[in-house]
């Protein structure tokens, strides 16, 4: 790092992601706490290229990424008006995803690194969802964070840029996978959960009668695979009744597995600021990942922060998605807490953020949850 770099505590770090279905780099530059400012935050979607498949298909992930990330970082750099010698670190995530994609981002960022002589930092995908709210809010710590996406789903309390500790997750599918499921068996487009929210308005919410798994245990722990379940024997029963999926059918069912989603997730929520508030008094619980981009689960999660006295804060849309302005401001937390780069990064398919936290089960199709 050279001299006159970091001046006043502010960093600037070229952010690479490509855990899953997303190539994406961005410029970010601030000093922890933030906010940060996004100088650039460039982002290929791949969904036209898995619309097919109906979901991710991995091999095809990584294809893409490696065809797209020196494309993806140039623009990002010409978008920000600055060049590699402005930048003061490579910040790309190293795990938990789709390993092609994971090693795709590792060895082109260490490529860069070895050719510039910048210092290059391995960064924990969910890490960097955790700590997007210090990036557009300068969130004190700690806070309650839900990471509700297609490969993840867990409460976290952030404690620290590098500290978090894990109070639950989902056993089976995450939410974004089970919508994904819910628009293939109602006949829907890819990806699933808008096509599933889109469906589900003016649908009757409560015509089914879905379950909401868990709620009868206690914990922060979820389970979204029996509602697929029970969302399949649904549509084959109207299927039988009427020779077809009618269009009122469909927006019932799509209404009322989106519900029993916003429901459980509020209801587990709420087990979880109780949990939090036990240890450190009522806060904040933010929430990012693909899912925070349903109008219904944030007003479940909205209403159930209100009624546990927390202020409830999302970030913008973009920036609940997988993007890379969220890996280059881990980065930037990382710097300021004194780090100098990784000497040997490894591409992780697993990598929990709460290392004490008993492993979770099962693997989801759009990346590892850990």
């Amino acid at each position: 790092m050279t001299d006159g770099r970091g001046a006043g505590g502010e960093f600037t770090v070229l952010g690479i992601e490509s855990s899953c279905d997303e190539t994406a780099a961005a410029v970010v530059r601030g000093g922890a706490p933030g906010p940060g400012r996004i100088l650039a935050d460039i982002v290929f979607g791949q969904a036209e290229m898995h619309a097919p498949f109906g979901g991710v298909v991995p091999e095809i992930a990584a294809r893409a990424h490696a065809e797209r990330l020196d494309l993806c970082v140039e623009r990002a750099l010409a978008e920000a008006g600055c060049g590699l010698g402005a930048i003061d670190a490579i910040a790309v995530t190293a795990g938990p995803g789709l390993i092609g994609g994971v090693l795709s981002g590792v060895m082109f960022a260490r490529g860069l690194a070895e050719a510039t002589g910048l210092p290059i930092l391995g960064i924990n995908h969910l890490a960097g969802h955790a700590l997007t709210p210090r990036l557009t809010h300068g969130l004190a710590f700690p806070y309650l964070m839900l990471l509700v996406s297609g490969g993840h789903c867990q409460f976290l309390a952030v404690l620290g840029p590098e500290s978090f500790r894990r109070l639950g997750s989902t056993i089976d599918d995450a939410p974004g996978e089970a919508f994904d499921k819910c628009a293939r068996l109602l006949g829907l487009g890819y990806p699933g959960g808008p096509e599933v929210e889109r469906a589900a308005a003016g649908g009757d919410p409560g015509r089914f009668d879905f379950p909401r798994p868990l709620l009868d245990r206690p914990g922060c722990e979820m389970s979204f695979s029996g509602l697929k379940t029970a969302l399949r024997r649904a549509r084959d029963r109207c299927v039988a009744e009427a020779g077809g999926l009618r269009r009122g059918d469909l927006a019932d069912l799509a209404a009322g597995f989106q519900a029993a989603v916003a429901d459980v997730l509020a209801a587990k929520a709420a087990r979880a600021m109780a949990a939090f508030a036990a240890a450190h008094g009522p806060g904040t619980i933010a929430v990012a990942g693909g899912v925070a981009a349903n109008a219904a689960v944030r007003a479940a999660l909205q209403d159930a922060a209100a009624a546990a006295g927390f202020a409830f804060l999302a970030p913008p849309l973009r920036l609940c998605t997988d993007n890379g302005a969220m890996i280059a401001w881990a980065g930037v937390e990382r710097l300021c807490a004194g780090a100098r780069g990784d000497a040997a990064i490894v591409a992780r398919p697993r990598w929990p953020l709460d290392a004490g936290a008993v492993p979770v089960a099962g693997s989801g199709r759009k990346g590892a949850k850990a």
